[in-house]
């Protein structure tokens, strides 16, 4: 799991370079406990890592550039804006 959240935060950071690899990490992480959560609060099956890797791969590919805009009203993610990217 450590080499696909250090790629995937890679991955964050080009896509929003005013992220520092602490910030994008700690996206990354956030996101990833947030899609397993609720998909077993929905009461689905669990899938494995390689489809959780692929949706936060997909929300950085479209959301990346701007995950402050997407998840501002989450309270989940709040903590995550306080110093969040700048701009």
């Amino acid at each position: 799991m450590e080499e696909t959240f250090h790629a995937l935060a890679l991955k964050l950071q080009d896509k929003n370079p005013s992220l520092s690899y602490e910030e994008a990490r700690t996206w990354v992480e956030a996101l990833w406990e947030d899609f397993e959560s609720t998909r077993a609060r929905a009461g689905r099956s669990y899938k494995g890592q390689e489809v959780t890797e692929r949706i936060v791969a997909e929300w950085i590919d479209r959301f990346g550039h701007k995950l402050h805009e997407y998840f501002s009203s989450n309270p989940k993610f709040q903590h995550l804006l306080k110093k969040g990217p700048k701009h």
